[in-house]
């Protein structure tokens, strides 16, 4: 069974202090679907294509675990703390192996 990724490219933050509580009542949830962090902001340098001022990354165990996630009830509530002070690219990636 092939990972899961999410990746969330944020364009613009409003209010940080509203990104950090929503990112503090959404980590459990994730987590709680075998999410795990593997980028969450740090330093970045960007070459090409569009500037995002944060980028964060989970990988779950499945590409189907990921989409169950997001599409959780909890995420989904949890995600409105921040929707209206951020904008950002999300997607759900299913990972590639070449064993």
């Amino acid at each position: 069974m092939k990972k899961g990724y999410w990746i969330a490219l944020y364009k613009k933050i409003n209010d940080s202090e509203n990104l950090k509580k929503y990112a503090e009542v959404v980590t459990p949830i994730i987590k709680s679907y075998g999410g795990i962090p593997l980028v969450r902001g740090g330093k970045y340098i960007t070459y090409d294509g569009d500037d995002f001022a944060r980028t964060v990354i989970w990988e779950f165990p499945s590409y189907e675990k990921a989409i169950e996630c997001h599409n959780s009830i909890e995420y989904l509530d949890g995600w409105n703390i921040a929707k209206s002070t951020t904008i950002r690219h999300m997607q759900i990636v299913e990972g590639f192996s070449i064993e």
